[in-house]
């Protein structure tokens, strides 16, 4: 399995974008968000979404984020993905002020989104992650590097367990606009291990 740009395919195209060889910018939209319901039961569903599909049930997909220009609260782009309105993933970094901004993810299931966060300077300005998928449990990680990953999320997707779609996205939820860059996009066998801790409860 090899990472090819080429066959990324949109959902929402938005209205200003790059896509070239190892390359990809995403002008952002004011307005548009990806969320389903939970807390305060509002929903978005109309963030443009650049995504690959694959049968393949175990891989790692790494892509470093650049959000440089990101400047007003819950600008965002990260890794994501989508199945359907009410089945997706995304983990991102999300502009709240001068002083932090929040680096997290977002799990919705049949609807329902989560949101799990962690503050951190807003000096940072750019975010690798490690998407990694074991059947229908899947991981994300993140790094500054691109070498050091640590763990955001592991989670299970209902919808998650045969043909997938991945990629990457970049929205403005609020009255807002920002270029997002997305590069080292790789394709690798799977870098999240299988669990060699506590054996399953017997049935």
């Amino acid at each position: 399995m090899s990472f090819d740009i080429n066959q990324l395919n949109w959902l929402r195209t938005p209205e200003r974008y790059t896509v070239e060889d190892g390359r990809i910018e995403i002008t952002t939209m004011p307005g548009t968000d990806l969320w389903q319901r939970t807390y305060y039961h509002f929903r978005n569903d109309n963030a443009p979404v650049l995504q690959m599909e694959t049968e393949e049930k175990f891989f790692s997909f790494v892509v470093k984020t650049d959000f440089t220009g990101a400047h007003h609260r819950f600008d965002q782009c990260g890794i994501v993905m989508y199945l359907d309105s009410e089945n997706w993933l995304k983990g991102s970094v999300e502009y709240e002020n001068e002083e932090f901004q929040h680096l997290g993810s977002v799990v919705t299931n049949h609807g329902w989104s989560d949101w799990a966060t962690t503050a951190i300077p807003a000096q940072v300005k750019t975010m690798w992650y490690r998407f990694s998928r074991r059947e229908d449990d899947y991981c994300i990680e993140c790094s500054q590097d691109g070498e050091r990953f640590t763990q955001m999320r592991v989670c299970h997707m209902w919808e998650g367990a045969d043909r997938i779609r991945f990629g990457v996205y970049a929205c403005s939820p609020e009255n807002s606009s920002f270029t997002a860059v997305f590069t080292d996009m790789e394709l690798t066998e799977c870098k999240w291990p299988a669990h060699d801790g506590q054996a399953p409860d017997e049935e």
